[in-house]
């Protein structure tokens, strides 16, 4: 679904933080130099996450959205009018 604006535990805002996280993802998961931390530590370490809160919160966020867009009235029409 959408990201939530503040952590569930602490209150810190971490919903501004996703597309930079999501975007340093990309950018260290394309990089292999040998370096023993993995993407999501390297880049949730940049973002100036400390607490395992604030991490959690955008470690275990799953985007939904466009999943869900397909369930739509407008989206079914468009497929059944496809499979015709």
């Amino acid at each position: 679904m959408i990201i939530p604006v503040r952590c569930f535990t602490c209150g810190k805002v971490v919903g501004s933080l996703y597309e930079k996280y999501l975007k340093l993802l990309g950018e260290y998961g394309a990089e292999e130099n040998g370096n023993s931390e993995t993407p999501a530590k390297r880049a949730l370490d940049e973002l100036g996450l400390t607490r395992y809160c604030c991490r959690r919160m955008l470690l275990t966020h799953v985007d939904l959205i466009d999943d869900l867009l397909l369930y739509t009235p407008k989206a079914r029409q468009a497929r059944a009018a496809e499979q015709k």
